[in-house]
C-alpha cells in the first residue's frame, strides 16, 4: 500500500468549474420530450415557456455573456487548432505530393474528356464511332482552356508581383501547396486501425459524445436523443452531467446502469472511470434520470487517506462511522446502529483493514462491549485484546469451544434485554429496543460481534450437524440482535454456500466487497443479482488495494477507497479505548486479564515470549509443551515456526520464569508443560495488581447476574 496521505477536512469534493462545452448549472428547468425541446449538440435541451404561455425573451448564449465560459473556450479552441496545425505541419510534406499526383491525374481524364467518352461509347462494342468527333472537339477546347488558364494566372502573378510586392508569389504558391495538401489526405478504408480518432476525455464531455455512447448500448433509438437536465461541467477530476432518458423508449435508470461497462467502451474510458447512480425522488429525480460522472483517470489509485480515528480522542459510535471516500471525492460513511455487515474478497486486498475501521470507531467509545473471534489468529486485531469483552483468536479445538461458549453467552445477553424491554413502559421504551437513554440507565451498552476469516471456523467443524448448529446462532443473532444493540459484523474471504452458507449472508444489511475473481464471487458477498445490476467487485483490479464496493440497500451501492488504518494506528487506538473504559467502569471481561495492557499502564514492557505463551494459555492454568508451541505457531508463525521445546524452555528461562515442575497433569495424564503460575511469576507483582477488577470503575460496579428494573431497583 502506498503512502497515506492525512485528510484535513471531513469533506473532500472537486471545486466546481465551467467547462469548455457548457456553462455553469443555470436554474433547473423540467425535463420535456424530444418533440417540445430543441436539438442541441446532440442532446434535447427542454423547452421553457412562462406560466402565462407566452414564450421567454431570446437569452444570448452564455459564452458571450460569461467571460470564464468564453476564456474556457477560447481555451479548448486554440488548444485543437495547435494540435491540428502541428499535425499538418509533420505530415504536409507527403501531402502536398500526394495532392499533385491526383490533382495531375485529375487533369489529365479531364482534358482526355474521359467521362464525356465515357456516355458517349457504346456500351456493347465499346467503340465511339461517329460520336469520336465530338470527343476530339471536346479535347481541343479543354486544351485551348488550359492555356488560357495558365496564360492568365502568369500575368496575373507578374503584374501583381511588380505592382504589390514580391511576396505575392508567395502567397499564392502556399496557398497552392496547401489545398494541395487538403487534396492528398490519406484516405483510410472502412476498419482500418487509425479510422476512428480516439478522444481524450480530459479534454471535454460534449452531449453528442453522450447521446452517442447510450445509443450504441442500446438505450436510445435512432430517432431519440437524451435530454439533458443540466449543463455539463467539471466537478473534481471529472465531468458531471444529469441526464433524462426519453419518454416512450420503455428504458429506466436502472437498465443505463446495468450497461456501465458498454457506456464506458464507448466514451473511451474504463468502467472504473464511470460513475452511474439514479436520481431519487427526494432529489428531484424519477425512474428516468440518473447523474453521469466520467473521470479523467482511475479516481482510486494514488495515496489512501488516513483515518480521521487516528486523532479522534473519544467516538460516539451512535453516529455513523466515517469509511472512506467514493470516485468523487464524497466522505462515505456507515450507520451500523440497527444493521448487520459482511466483508468478503480475495486476501491481501484491505479487507480486513476495512472492518477494522468499524472495530476502531467502536473502540473509541467506552458504550460499546466488544466480542472479538479471529478465525485466522493473525496480528490484526491483536491490540484489541486490551478492550474485548470476548477475545477468541485461532480456530482449534479449544478456540472453537470457547467461539461457541460466547455466542451462546451473546444470545443469553440478547434474550435478557428483549425480556427487560417488555417489561419497560412505552414512554421509556416506545419502540422495544435499544435507546441511548436505556443504555445508561440501566448499564447497556452496544455490543459489536466481530467474526474475521468465518470460513475458518466452518471448515474446522467435523460435521454438517455442528456447521448448522454455528450457523443457527450466528444468523439468529444478526436476524434478532440489532434492535437490542448488537451489531454482527462477519468477514470471510472464500463466501462460498459451504464456507459462508446463503442463509447468513442474505439476512446481513450491508455488503462489501474488495477485489473478487469474476461477477459470481461478487454475487455470493454482495448478493445475488448484484453485479447484473452494477454493483461487480469482479471489475476491480490488482492495483485497488483498500477498495470496495459497498452496498447499503436492495438498489444502492457505491465504490469506496477506504481510509487507512494501520496496525500501529490501530494500537494506538486500542491504548486509549482501555483507557476510556476504566475511566467509564465499562472494561469487562478478558479485556480486564489483559497482562500486556495492563503492563502498560505501570511502564512496564513485557518480553514478547511472556505475552505470546500467555495468550496461548488463555483461560487455561497447565499446558503441554507441545500444545504451547502449536499455538505458538498459530500466534506468529515466523518468529516460532522453528521452535521445539529446548529453544521454548531456553527463551523462557531468560525471560525469568522459573519452573516449579517439568511435568504437568492434564485429563490424568503426567507431560512436559508449564503452569500459568509459573509463568505470571515472570512479571511484576505491581503489573499483576494493575489489572482492572471487572466491572469497576467511575461508575461503580456491573453485575451482569443482575437486570434493573424500570424504576431503577435490581431484578435478580
Amino acid at each position: 500500500m502506498t503512502e497515506p496521505v492525512r485528510l484535513d477536512k471531513d469533506t473532500a469534493v472537486g471545486e466546481v468549474v465551467p467547462g469548455p462545452w457548457v456553462p455553469a448549472i443555470p436554474d433547473p428547468v423540467e425535463p420535456a420530450t424530444p418533440a417540445t425541446g430543441t436539438p442541441l449538440d446532440g442532446v434535447v435541451v427542454p423547452a421553457r415557456r412562462s406560466p402565462a404561455g407566452w414564450d421567454e425573451p431570446l437569452r444570448l448564449p452564455v459564452w458571450l455573456t460569461d467571460t470564464t465560459v468564453a476564456r474556457a473556450r477560447l481555451d479548448y479552441g486554440s488548444r485543437v487548432a495547435t494540435r491540428a496545425a502541428v499535425r499538418g505541419l509533420r505530415r504536409s510534406p507527403l501531402a502536398v505530393l500526394r495532392g499533385v499526383w491526383r490533382g495531375g491525374r485529375f487533369w489529365w481524364r479531364w482534358v482526355r474528356a474521359e467521362d464525356l467518352a465515357g456516355e458517349l461509347r457504346d456500351a456493347t462494342t465499346g467503340k465511339l464511332g461517329k460520336d469520336v468527333f465530338i470527343v476530339r472537339d471536346h479535347r481541343r477546347i479543354r486544351w485551348y482552356l488550359t492555356g488560357a488558364t495558365l496564360a492568365t494566372t502568369g500575368v496575373a502573378e507578374t503584374v501583381a508581383a511588380v505592382m504589390v510586392g514580391e511576396w505575392v508569389p508567395v502567397v499564392s504558391g502556399l496557398t497552392v501547396a496547401g489545398a494541395a495538401a487538403v487534396v492528398g489526405r490519406r484516405r483510410r478504408l472502412p476498419g482500418e486501425p487509425g479510422t476512428v480518432v480516439e478522444r481524450d476525455i480530459r479534454v471535454g464531455l460534449a452531449p453528442e459524445h453522450l447521446t452517442a455512447a447510450f445509443r450504441a448500448a442500446g438505450l436510445l433509438k435512432a430517432d431519440r436523443a437524451l435530454i439533458l437536465c443540466a449543463p455539463i461541467f467539471r466537478e473534481g477530476a471529472g465531468w458531471l452531467a444529469t441526464v433524462d432518458l426519453p419518454l416512450g423508449g420503455g428504458k429506466t435508470a436502472a437498465d443505463t446502469i446495468r450497461k456501465r461497462d458498454t457506456i464506458a467502451a464507448e466514451l473511451g474510458v474504463d468502467e472504473i472511470q464511470l460513475d452511474l447512480s439514479r436520481v431519487r425522488a427526494h432529489q428531484g429525480g424519477h425512474g428516468r434520470r440518473l447523474s453521469l460522472w466520467v473521470a479523467d483517470d482511475d479516481p482510486y489509485l494514488g495515496k489512501p487517506l488516513v483515518s480521521g480515528l487516528v486523532d479522534t480522542d473519544r467516538f460516539d459510535f451512535w453516529r455513523p462511522v466515517p469509511f472512506g471516500r467514493d470516485a468523487r471525492g464524497r466522505r462515505i460513511e456507515i450507520g451500523l446502529l440497527w444493521q448487520s455487515a459482511f466483508f468478503g474478497g480475495l486476501p491481501r486486498r484491505g479487507k480486513t483493514f476495512s472492518m477494522r475501521l468499524l472495530v476502531a470507531a467502536a473502540v473509541l467509545d467506552p458504550w460499546v462491549r466488544l466480542y472479538l473471534a479471529d478465525g485466522k489468529g493473525g496480528a490484526d486485531f491483536k491490540p484489541a485484546g486490551g478492550v474485548a469483552h470476548r477475545y477468541v483468536r485461532g480456530a482449534d479445538d479449544a478456540d472453537l469451544a470457547a467461539f461457541e461458549v460466547m455466542l451462546d453467552e451473546l444470545i443469553a445477553e440478547m434474550s435478557r434485554r428483549f425480556a427487560l424491554f417488555a417489561s419497560l413502559p412505552t414512554s421509556l421504551c416506545p419502540e422495544g429496543k435499544l435507546t441511548p437513554e436505556i443504555m445508561r440507565r440501566y448499564m447497556l451498552p452496544l455490543i459489536l460481534v466481530v467474526v474475521d476469516e468465518l470460513q475458518e471456523y466452518f471448515e474446522a467443524l467435523e460435521t454438517d450437524k455442528d456447521r448448522a448448529r454455528i450457523i443457527g446462532k450466528l444468523a439468529r443473532i444478526a436476524r434478532r440482535g440489532p434492535a437490542a444493540g448488537f451489531m454482527p459484523v462477519y468477514a470471510s474471504q472464500r463466501p462460498d454456500a459451504k464456507s459462508v452458507p446463503t442463509k447468513l449472508r442474505e439476512i446481513v444489511s450491508y455488503r462489501y466487497s474488495t477485489q473478487v475473481v469474476d461477477k459470481t464471487s461478487s454475487d455470493m458477498v454482495l448478493g445475488d443479482g448484484k453485479a447484473a445490476a452494477g454493483a461487480d467487485a469482479s471489475m476491480l483490479s490488482e492495483e485497488h488495494v483498500g477498495v470496495g464496493v459497498l452496498v447499503t440497500g436492495p438498489a444502492s451501492f457505491v465504490t469506496v477507497k477506504a481510509d487507512y488504518l494501520d496496525n500501529p494506528a490501530f494500537e494506538q487506538v486500542c491504548v486509549r479505548g482501555r483507557a476510556l473504559r476504566i475511566a467509564e467502569g465499562t472494561l469487562t471481561g478478558d479485556a480486564c486479564g489483559d497482562i500486556a495492557a495492563a503492563a502498560g499502564t505501570v511502564g512496564f514492557t513485557i518480553p514478547a515470549i511472556i505475552g505470546d505463551v500467555m495468550e496461548v494459555f488463555g483461560p487455561r492454568t497447565r499446558m503441554w509443551t507441545a500444545d504451547i508451541l502449536t499455538g505458538l505457531v498459530n500466534v506468529d508463525e515466523d518468529s516460532y515456526g522453528d521452535f521445539d521445546a529446548d529453544m521454548l524452555a531456553a527463551e523462557l528461562d531468560r525471560a525469568g520464569v522459573t519452573r516449579t515442575t517439568k511435568q504437568v497433569k492434564i485429563d490424568g495424564e503426567n507431560r512436559a508443560g508449564y503452569t500459568l503460575r509459573d509463568i505470571e511469576g515472570a512479571i511484576p507483582p505491581d503489573v499483576l495488581a494493575a489489572r482492572p477488577v471487572e466491572g469497576v470503575g467511575a461508575t461503580g460496579p456491573i453485575s451482569p447476574d443482575t437486570t434493573p428494573d424500570a424504576s431503577g431497583s435490581e431484578i435478580r
